[in-house]
């Protein structure tokens, strides 16, 4: 029953279905681009606790 995909006339109101006009070369799932996220954040943080940086005293 998913297989059966109908298209619509061209006059559908400015609502477009990109997912059968468009492929990707790079589809990434939702978990991987989380995942990914909570690497860079984990890295940040692993920079900041083993390489502070020194602020300068003003004046």
């Amino acid at each position: 029953m998913a297989d059966n995909k109908i298209t619509m006339p061209g006059g559908m109101g400015g609502l477009v279905r990109y997912d059968s006009e468009y492929k990707s070369r790079f589809m990434l799932s939702p978990g991987r681009v989380v995942a990914f996220l909570i690497g860079i954040i984990v890295l940040v943080l692993a920079l900041k606790a083993f390489m502070p940086v020194a602020v300068a005293p003003a004046g």
